[in-house]
């Protein structure tokens, strides 16, 4: 930590109560110093950053103005609240952030009582902070609920079905619209643009607000008569200004936009909302990266920009030209190159076209790419549109945001067997994002469903063979899962080839005990086998086992041969993969084994019936028991 004078106001404070200590003219120091400790932290320990830079002014005039933790601030995406982090007694240990048994990478009740909410998905903050509403009022509490959405949040469906409720349900909430005209990329569609364009004087709210506050003093301003009111005043406001407000039509008060790096402004607009009765929104404009010009420049590179230099912006990059390719850029280049051959092919992506290299496309053809903003529902029922009418989407989410499109996949997708390749980036263990990131349920979830196509690539070359695969005629709906980080091949731009659908292959042949597995993993079910096979004492080869590893490659349809092969050949099955054991490869395996009278034994391997933290993919590995060493551990094992 720096030195006392830097940080003089911030050493003060480890409590939101330290911090309704300091007068109001501190606060803009406040401010800067927060944001310093935040840049010289996330420098070292990377972590998302100009979200947080862009939120501080929000974070520390709702910890002053409520009475925090019991009034409740409902978070939206996660990563806009190290500052929060910081300021509710965390300052010491935010070094550990993201890093395995140290604080985890978004705000969640399991760490504090000041994080109200699961946030590391976007949208949810309005519904969750209205039921809190609604539980103070029939618990007869006197408590503030502040829903803190934005990021690109407000794109969210679900943002859209709990602003509905809000409309309609007796409640005090405020919302917090954090403006950023931005997601990770560039925020995109309506709502952003209706937003930009969106503008209430401030002068005409100050004043509607004081003669409400008279009229009420007067008892001449019930909930029935407020009501009638608001409807006059926005029919009148919108006929004036010939433009309708979305969030007053729907009887939520708005105000704004306003300066939301503005701290002292900000307190004041707070302090006069707070005791307004009703649900109401404040929008305010901030800017992403706020305070930091390499950040304010680039907002999406500094989004998460991994280690650099606080003084110069300098990230520290490594030469990753000898480096096997990040499968995103493998799935980016080939999309592109397919659809250079085939016209029918278009791509989707909700708010990731960076993260999953759509943008490499997007560059290209931008009119066969489409970011529709953070909604997964949207761009799985969009793309079946499209399919419908003769196009080839190629759809990719994040494998955990995929959880959020389940019934777009069943009812809009797959009932119809439509042309839809949803391809899930980030599948198997992310690694410092944590539980609500890993991919770990996709197979298990998508397994039951029928028409579906489900196949994960062992490597590079394997994903574009999949991926041109995917689009020949009469595939119907197909799923490629692939996983974050880097592949395994420098050499990975392999002719382009199909492979047959439900079929494997034997990548080491044995005779005691055959592994299969689904994925990436197979490569650690490689170096497991080669471990094994170098055994330096004589000795200890003779006990060793000889093993058979196939890559089953298509989790739906199962390769029957390979299963009718094991099952003769061997005395003992072992399935493994990075996706939970429970519903996933080994349950369809002794499955089929069950259903076709063999009773060969079988060792699951896989992710546990738990939600896994946070922590490197390899520390993850080894605690979940599918790292190479407890591979090893279970071949050689007798009875698994």
């Amino acid at each position: 930590m720096s030195n006392e004078k830097e940080y003089d106001l911030l050493n003060k404070i480890q409590s939101p109560a330290d911090l309704r200590k300091l007068s109001l003219e501190e606060l803009p120091e406040l401010c800067k110093q927060l944001r310093k400790d935040i840049i010289e932290e996330v420098a070292v320990n990377p972590g998302h950053l100009a979200s947080s830079l862009g939120a501080t002014e929000i974070t520390v005039a709702c910890h002053y103005v409520f009475n925090t933790p019991e009034d409740r601030v409902v978070w939206d995406v996660g990563h806009q609240a190290y500052g929060h982090k910081i300021l509710t007694g965390r300052r010491d240990s935010f070094c550990t952030n993201r890093k395995l048994n140290g604080l985890m990478p978004f705000p969640s009740p399991k760490e504090s009582e000041y994080d109200t909410f699961t946030c590391g998905h976007a949208s949810n903050s309005i519904s969750a902070a209205l039921g809190m509403a609604v539980a103070a009022k029939l618990m007869k509490q006197e408590r503030h609920v502040v829903a803190i959405i934005g990021d690109g949040a407000m794109s969210g469906g679900l943002a859209f079905e709990g602003l509905n409720n809000v409309s309609s349900q007796p409640n005090d909430l405020l919302i917090i619209l954090n403006d950023n005209d931005m997601s990770i990329d560039r925020a995109v569609g309506g709502m952003e643009q209706y937003l930009l364009n969106l503008d209430t004087n401030e002068t005409y709210n100050r004043f509607r607000f004081k003669i409400s506050q008279w009229l009420h003093a007067k008892g001449l301003l019930n909930d029935e008569r407020r009501k009638g009111l608001l409807r006059l005043n926005n029919a009148l406001k919108a006929a004036l200004a010939h433009q309708q407000n979305l969030f007053e039509g729907m009887n939520i008060r708005y105000f704004g936009p306003f300066d939301g790096n503005n701290v002292v402004e900000l307190i004041r607009i707070l302090r006069q909302l707070k005791s307004m009765k009703g649900p109401k929104l404040l929008h305010l404009h901030t800017k992403k990266g706020k305070g930091y010009e390499p950040a304010e420049k680039s907002a999406t590179i500094w989004h998460a920009p991994g280690k650099f230099d606080p003084a110069t912006g300098q990230r520290i990059v490594q030469d990753c030209s000898c480096k096997p390719p990040k499968y995103q850029d493998v799935f980016g280049k080939t999309l592109l190159e397919l659809a250079k051959k085939n016209p029918r092919i278009v791509g989707v992506t909700p708010a990731m076209p960076t993260g999953c290299s759509m943008n490499i496309m997007m560059k290209e053809m931008p009119g066969r790419t489409f970011d529709v903003g953070i909604a997964e529902g949207h761009a799985v029922t969009f793309s079946a549109g499209m399919a419908k009418d003769g196009l080839q989407p190629f759809c990719n989410i994040y494998s955990a945001f995929s959880q959020r499109a389940y019934d777009s996949i069943i009812h809009d997708t797959a009932i119809l067997n439509l042309p839809v390749v949803l391809c899930l980036d980030r599948a198997g263990l992310v690694g410092e994002d944590g539980a609500t990131h890993h991919g770990a349920f996709d197979m298990a979830f998508l397994r039951p469903i029928p028409n579906l196509t489900i196949a994960s690539p062992m490597d590079e070359r394997e994903l574009r063979r999949l991926m041109y695969t995917a689009q020949l005629p009469d595939k119907g709906t197909f799923v490629i899962r692939y996983p974050r980080g880097r592949g395994v091949l420098t050499d990975w731009e392999c002719p382009l080839s199909e492979v047959e659908v439900g079929t494997g292959r034997r990548i080491h042949d044995g005779w005691d005990v055959a592994v299969l597995s689904i994925g990436p993993i197979g490569n650690d079910v490689e170096q497991a086998i080669q471990q094994i096979e170098s055994a330096e004492s004589p000795s200890t080869k003779d006990h060793c086992p000889s093993v058979a590893h196939y890559d089953m490659r298509f989790l739906k349809p199962l390769d029957e041969k390979i299963l009718e092969e094991v099952a003769t050949r061997f005395s003992r099955i072992v399935t493994i993969e990075d996706g939970v054991r429970n519903g996933g490869l080994g349950s369809a395996v002794t499955e089929w084994m069950n259903d076709h009278g063999y009773s060969i034994p079988i060792t699951r391997m896989g992710l546990p019936d738990n939600f896994v933290e946070h922590g490197t993919v390899q520390e993850l590995k080894q605690i979940c028991g599918i790292d190479v060493g407890s591979i090893k551990k279970v071949l050689t094992s007798e009875n698994g």
